[in-house]
């Protein structure tokens, strides 16, 4: 038997209370992942003799763009809860983002962006990709916190305690699912995720600096590609356990975009390294720093 402290529980959403002002953890992990990931993607450009003012305003864009672009997945595919009320489509402070959204927002802004700057595409996404890898890594210990996004019950030592209620500014939340109000542990999905983040970030990193050493020949695009690639591949089988999901039909939405996202990384990495032609991109063609351009 494994020792009780590989039970989670929650110490609550809210970090500080300020009467009026709350600061809460959710809040405070995604402005740290935000921070941290400028600082690795800042990092990057360095080692690939890019301007790393260029990852800060690119940063600052694709922010802007996540999200909202996030809310608005959500709510499009839980449409019949605004339905009646389609003011509080809006009101994002009480919960209801999608991190499929907040990549597809992020994704547009960095294509303008880089055709505006006239730098390539490619570039900017392998360098921010390790930065956005860790950030999800960190931003899901805000579902910890936030007693959401959990699997399905289990008994398994490291599992998860979810509280029958919540109390969070004047709001009583019940994040228990309807048909297991009962049952106190569940999966910790938001585990789960994190830790496949973070090894991902660690191969992504390794893939970096082997190729910048001329180790290994890693084509523009495809640290990118391979971020989208590993990220889906672990949230297929973790969306697989929540009981939270958003629906298309019978369908989980975030299982198929993930599976749209390997088809999508594994073709740009057949297209690099299959047909040995670079990605379509909004400049010419450029190499990175360490290699020598295809003959």
């Amino acid at each position: 038997m494994l020792p009780f402290a590989f039970q989670f529980t929650s110490p609550g959403p809210v970090l500080y209370d300020f009467g009026p002002v709350a600061i809460r953890w959710y809040g405070l992990l995604i402005a740290s992942a935000v921070l941290i990931g400028l600082s690795v993607s800042r990092w990057l450009a360095t080692k690939r003799q890019v301007d790393p003012e260029l990852m800060s305003d690119l940063v600052l864009w694709m922010v802007v763009a996540a999200i909202p672009c996030a809310r608005l997945y959500y709510v499009l595919f839980e449409w019949q809860q605004y339905a009646d009320n389609p003011g509080q489509a809006i009101a994002i402070w009480q919960g209801g983002i999608a991190i499929h959204g907040a990549m597809i927002g992020g994704t547009l802004a960095a294509l303008i962006f880089a055709k505006l700057k006239q730098v390539s595409f490619w570039q900017l996404a392998d360098l921010a990709t390790p930065a956005v890898i860790l950030g999800q890594a960190i931003g899901r210990w805000g579902n910890f916190f936030n007693s959401e996004a959990f699997g399905r019950p289990t008994d398994l030592p490291w599992k998860l305690y979810i509280p029958e209620k919540l109390v969070i500014a004047g709001r009583t939340i019940f994040p228990r699912p309807s048909q297991f109000a009962d049952v106190a542990y569940y999966h910790p999905t938001f585990l789960y995720e994190s830790l496949w983040n973070f090894a991902l970030l660690a191969l992504l990193l390794f893939l970096f600096f082997q190729g910048l050493g001329g180790r290994l020949k890693l084509k523009l695009g495809a640290i990118a590609c391979l971020y989208l690639m590993g990220y889906s591949l672990g949230r297929i089988w973790i969306e697989g356990l929540r009981m939270d999901s958003l629906m298309l039909g019978p369908l989980r939405v975030a299982q198929v975009v993930s599976l749209i996202g390997i088809v999508l990384g594994g073709a740009g990495l057949l297209w690099l390294y299959g047909l040995k032609r670079d990605l379509p991109d909004v400049v010419g063609k450029t190499t990175p720093p360490g290699q020598q351009p295809d003959s």
